[in-house]
């Protein structure tokens, strides 16, 4: 439990002296509610001292009574003021930094590492995960420092009104200590497991929304469900397990303290029979007896939830501290466009499941020349151009671009250098205009409109109710395939970079709109660095290269005519295609 608590702390970064003068904040407003009764109970030993005879009340003193109680009521709630304005907002103002951090992070990172951690992992810990943190640490760090530091001003109060009184407190404290020890352990050992049923629920649910319309194209919404159903009952299980470790710990620790506060009860009338307390202490005890633990008493849910906090900010720094493919790498400038694979080989995974996907492949494509890619599916062609943008590192080899080792480079720096245009385009919930200024967030509409009309995007865009300022839904699904690729193909030619990957840039689009895009892709390549993956002999034939791909391997290059001149996966390529694109209905 200290260790969470350390942890949030230091979590708090810059704001730990607000977090400090916070706590004081409620220290001295929790002095400033118990001493109205402190107060009140003077002051009523005072009043049946006076009414026995033993001694004579000064009125004067009940004017001031009344006027210290008003002040301490007021104090209260000037503590209170200061306490929220200086402690409250603290998480609000940290957890923002830290999701805006996961995002800095997560374009850093391989694309392995999402292999590794699921989207819905990433989905809970930005969302719901820090939500609790920034909701719940500021309130833990108060309700435990202030409720232990309070029981200590306590404790030392008994001992100088009545030492008996002190002891039973301490005793109390003492019981509840190895309650909460074990509360923290169960924490420990359960927390981890609920929260991962929290991510594997969140990541069932995302992959059931995104795969809905196939399951029911297939009749299959029920056994698609099942997923879903298996999370709900595992979060449940994981839930109540976790209530059940906690209610006989929670039972001991509030226990102790009641019977502390029976025993301060009992040590309170005996010292008054005795003689040895004074009648405003006894009154004093009495009226604070059952509420001198109630700071503390809150605690046995701090300690579960420390647990719960402590698990999120494992999982937190664990995001954080994830390995940036780009670490040691330098802003630079390049000058030249041209790219090199120098022996490279990759895989994919780890251990067991290692797929090698390139072996010892080399390759070259000049600057300002047009280098296409073919070969089988799987073979490795989408592997060669996510390697040339660094979206992995390379096992062996290395991968020059303008004469440098990508790994010398930032993935800013690097990306700068490239425009992409993919078979699956995904569009950002946003208008058609931001979604195609996404390719240069500096861009006037001008520039932006001038883009969208060579890429086509006008003929689409400008019958629609609001424009380009229409929303395309999550991922561009308010659009047709067609559509979302001439948006992509439209950024693209907005940022105007050097280097240009085609990955099936023209799959989906339509017969009747191809050869417009095509014109815009020989407008877009002009003058640049160009990888094409390709399946359309439109789109290859005239590149300056062919390199085909077999098995991982570079099986055949050369231009179309030299590659059509021999014998080989090539040629056996071309005339398959050839047949497909020939084909006519007959009558």
């Amino acid at each position: 439990m200290i260790d969470s608590l350390i942890r949030i702390i230091r979590w708090t970064g810059p704001h730990k002296k607000r977090l400090f003068l916070g706590c004081v904040c409620s220290f001295l407003m929790t002095w400033a509610t118990a001493a109205p009764v402190v107060i009140g109970a003077w002051l009523l030993a005072r009043v049946v001292e006076d009414s026995n005879g033993d001694s004579r009340l000064d009125p004067s003193w009940v004017w001031l009574s009344f006027l210290a109680i008003v002040a301490c009521v007021l104090l209260r709630f000037v503590f209170s003021y200061g306490k929220n304005r200086l402690q409250e907002s603290i998480g609000y103002e940290v957890a923002p930094e830290d999701r805006i951090r996961i995002g800095n992070v997560l374009k850093r990172v391989p694309m392995g590492f999402f292999s590794e951690v699921n989207t819905g992992d990433i989905l809970t810990l930005a969302t719901t995960e820090l939500g609790v943190l920034e909701l719940q640490g500021m309130k833990m760090v108060d309700a435990v420092i202030n409720g232990y530091v309070n029981l200590v001003a306590i404790i030392c109060f008994l001992l100088f009104v009545s030492p008996p009184a002190a002891l039973a407190a301490i005793l109390g404290t003492a019981i509840s200590c190895f309650a909460l020890a074990s509360i923290n352990r169960t924490s420990k050992r359960l927390t981890p497991v609920a929260h991962e049923a929290t991510e594997k629920l969140a990541e069932d649910i995302i992959e059931y929304v995104r795969g809905l319309g196939t399951a029911k194209s297939y009749g299959q919404s029920g056994a698609a469900e099942k997923p879903i159903l298996r999370s709900v009952k595992g979060l449940k299980e994981a839930r109540i397990a976790i209530e059940f470790g906690f209610t006989p710990k929670n039972v001991i620790h509030l226990i102790a303290f009641k019977l502390a506060s029976v025993g301060v009860v009992g040590c309170a009338v005996w010292g008054f029979v005795t003689g040895s307390l004074p009648l405003w202490s006894f009154f004093a005890l009495l009226a604070f007896s059952f509420t001198i633990f109630s700071g503390v008493e809150k605690v046995n849910d701090s300690a579960h939830m420390l647990g719960d906090l402590g698990d999120i900010l494992d999982r937190l720094e664990k995001v954080e501290n994830a390995k940036r493919i780009d670490e040691n790498g330098q802003e630079i400038a390049l000058s030249e466009y041209d790219i090199e694979f120098q022996n490279v080989t990759f895989s994919y995974g780890q251990g067991e499941k290692t797929r090698k996907v390139l072996d010892q492949v080399n390759l070259s494509v000049p600057e300002g020349s047009t280098c296409a890619i073919v070969g089988p599916s799987g073979s490795g062609k989408t592997t060669i151009a996510n390697l040339m943008m660094r979206f992995w590192d390379v096992d062996t080899g290395r991968i020059l671009v303008g004469g440098r080792d990508v790994r010398e480079l930032t993935c800013d720096s690097l990306l700068r250098n490239f425009s992409a245009v993919f078979q699956s385009v995904y569009l950002f919930n946003d208008t058609i205009e931001n979604n195609i200024r996404f390719g240069k967030p500096g861009a006037t509409e001008e520039e932006v409109r001038n883009a969208a009309h060579r890429a086509r995007v006008d003929e689409f865009a400008e019958m629609l109710p609001d424009g380009y300022n229409t929303m395309v839904g999550e991922g561009g699904a308010a659009l047709s395939g067609g559509q979302k690729q001439r948006i992509s193909i439209a950024r693209a030619l907005l940022k105007d970079a050097p280097i240009v990957i085609l990955d099936e840039a023209t799959a989906s689009i339509d017969p009747e709109n191809e050869s417009l895009i095509q014109a815009a892709l020989t407008e877009l390549t002009y003058g640049k660095t160009v990888v094409v993956i390709a399946h359309r002999l439109a789109t290859i034939e005239h590149a300056d290269q062919i390199l085909v791909v077999d098995r991982g391997r570079i099986a055949q290059r050369g231009t179309h005519q030299q590659l059509l001149e021999h014998e080989g996966i090539y040629r056996r390529f071309v005339e398959i295609r050839s047949e497909a694109e020939g084909w006519s209905f007959r009558q």
